[in-house]
């Protein structure tokens, strides 16, 4: 577990390299050098480490599973930069809240739930064939593909359940990991909307919404 908290604190300090690279503010070569010192400062090895696989199982949510699933959700609402929720869920909240839910899955692995997501209509009517959902993983195993298993899973349980489109609202552009990681799998962009993110720190980032096809 010590290993998967270090490699996810490099994957944070490998995110804020990848936007100084973006806009602008270092070169490519001082991009390699700093990603190199910080690897061997924190003894990432590149084909042990981030070639990993997390094995996990992704299944329906259990009453027993809420416990780690408000701390894991918490956790991203608390860290300010990625959910538009501000406050974290109780006991009594987190029942309601996932409950409410069209699906709710979470990633197990070694019986301990390491991430979930949610999958909800993205609108009513005319347009609620289309779903939104959102991903949490815990911090300490990011970084080790349980996040695109949730993604591709969502994806497969949102047509089963009757949506034919997954849009996302509100990505944050500067959560580059994730935005990679949608355009990989093959959702499509659909432009940037300026400001649309307030960080925790109370600065503003661009957002940056995307759809995909459920088949």
């Amino acid at each position: 577990m010590t290993e998967n908290k270090n490699y996810a604190l490099f994957l944070k300090q490998k995110e804020t390299l990848d936007i100084f690279l973006k806009n602008g503010a270092i070169s490519k070569a001082q991009y390699d050098k700093s990603l190199g010192d910080l690897r061997i400062k924190m003894n990432i090895k590149i084909d042990d480490k981030e070639e990993k696989n997390m094995e996990v199982e992704i299944r329906e949510y259990r009453e027993s599973d809420l416990a780690a699933m408000k701390e894991i959700w918490n956790e991203v609402v608390e860290e300010g930069i990625a959910f538009p929720q501000e406050q974290p869920l109780d006991e009594q909240s987190a029942k309601e809240f996932f409950a409410s839910q069209s699906f709710c899955a979470v990633a197990e692995n070694d019986e301990k739930v390491v991430g979930l997501y949610i999958l909800h209509p993205n609108n009513v009517g005319r347009c609620g064939h289309i779903a939104n959902a959102s991903y949490a993983v815990s911090s300490c195993c990011r970084g080790l593909h349980a996040g695109e298993k949730l993604v591709r899973h969502s994806i497969k349980k949102a047509a089963e359940i009757g949506f034919s489109i997954l849009q996302f609202n509100a990505v944050v552009a500067t959560n580059v990991h994730a935005r990679h990681l949608y355009e990989r799998i093959g959702f499509k962009g659909l432009g940037v909307i300026r400001g649309g993110f307030r960080m925790k720190d109370g600065h503003f980032e661009d957002i940056c919404p995307y759809y995909i096809e459920c088949k």
